[in-house]
């Protein structure tokens, strides 16, 4: 199937690699105009060339960034039809070796930078006839994990944020949706640090606490946030849509 966000213009944050690259290369191939933000500018420059798109570096944890970035997007395009708040990092943490400076910048990079994304882009939203915000949560936003204390807590901001957005573009009468998207064990680039710090048994602890008894992709998970972002959703706001493989279903 084709052109399921014909024509719609799509701005991916940490569209460069793992998920997000994932979710630009899949929103072009079904019809969309992608706009790749991120941080890291040269891998950002060759995806966006790849497929056609445009690329801005942006640093989604600084909101002059985000200003800027949402002016050049005006001067280009009359509306936005597709916000993806993809970009995040995920260390580890417990509350026992608890940094207040890692707790911030954490909060930052996760969740702080959704509330800046959707404020800055809601003016370009609201041009459009139909549009959507999807946010990227994790499981880790839902359960407990002893091990991610400032992410977990990040990303459970973004679940319920992303509630408190759709329920004010429905009050206001915008024809804007959001949803978030809740990912589980996913083999992307973010797991490195797994791999690097405990080596290869942590990804076998991984699957084998996988119901489906491996490791999603991140393809996986692009095609769930094409579907929120399609019109195939239109109905579908204020909730969450988890791609964990069975994870939190135990």
């Amino acid at each position: 199937m084709s052109g399921r966000v014909s024509n719609k213009i799509a701005l991916i944050t940490g569209g460069a690699s793992g998920i997000g690259l994932a979710t630009a290369k899949l929103m072009a191939a079904e019809g969309a105009r992608v706009i790749i933000a991120d941080i890291n500018e040269v891998a950002g420059s060759q995806v966006a060339k790849a497929i056609g798109g445009m690329f801005y570096a942006l640093d989604v944890s600084d909101e002059s960034a985000w200003m800027n970035t949402m002016e050049n997007i005006a001067a280009e395009y009359p509306c936005l039809d597709i916000l993806v708040n993809n970009a995040g990092i995920s260390p580890h943490d417990t509350i026992e070796n608890f940094n207040l400076d890692n707790w911030r910048h954490v909060h930052s990079i996760v969740a702080e930078s959704v509330a800046l994304g959707s404020k800055h882009s809601l003016s370009l939203l609201r041009q459009s006839e139909a549009a959507a915000i999807v946010n990227l949560s994790s499981v880790a936003g839902m359960v407990g994990a002893a091990n991610y204390a400032s992410y977990g807590s990040a990303k459970a901001a973004v679940r319920n944020l992303t509630k408190s957005i759709a329920m004010h573009c429905a009050q206001k009468g915008y024809a804007i949706r959001a949803n978030s998207v809740h990912p589980g064990s996913i083999d992307t680039p973010i797991l490195d640090a797994d791999k690097a710090k405990y080596g290869e048994r942590a990804i076998t602890a991984r699957e084998q606490s996988i119901p489906l008894g491996r490791l999603g992709q991140a393809e996986e998970v692009a095609n769930a946030i094409l579907f929120l972002a399609s019109d195939e959703a239109s109905f579908i706001t204020g909730t969450e849509l988890v791609v964990d493989g069975g994870f939190t279903a135990r």
